[in-house]
């Protein structure tokens, strides 16, 4: 039986800014298939840190939703990590950064990067 889950009830959301520059870089980078993957993993000056990278394989364990034709892909680890959270994206002068808003943190660093739960 196939664990994978395709679910609308989302473990994160995504900024309409975020959602735009998902949609330009897949764009830019030539990306028809699979989706966005979000995840965690050790490390980090707070214990756990964020990632986020393109991915066209989706696991066992994965949860997939779509939001405006975006796959998001999160798999069950990471998931609990970040039910509730939301990814941004922030633009200025120097450039623009995906932005973890989780309200799971209880402790953050200043980079934004890493977190504790």
């Amino acid at each position: 039986m196939d664990s994978m889950e395709t679910t609308n009830t989302p473990v994160v959301t995504i900024s309409e800014a975020a959602l735009k520059e998902v949609k330009r870089l897949m764009n830019v980078q030539g990306i028809m298939e699979g989706g966005l993957r979000l995840g965690v993993k050790g490390g980090g000056c707070s214990g756990l840190s964020y990632t986020v990278n393109f991915d066209d394989k989706i696991g066992q364990y994965d949860t997939v939703y779509e939001v405006d034709g975006i796959k998001l892909i999160v798999d069950a680890k990471s998931a609990i990590y970040l039910q509730g959270t939301q990814l941004d994206f922030h633009k200025d002068l120097t450039g623009g950064a995906f932005k973890f808003v989780n309200p799971n943190a209880q402790k953050t660093c200043g980079c934004g990067e890493s977190f504790s739960a």
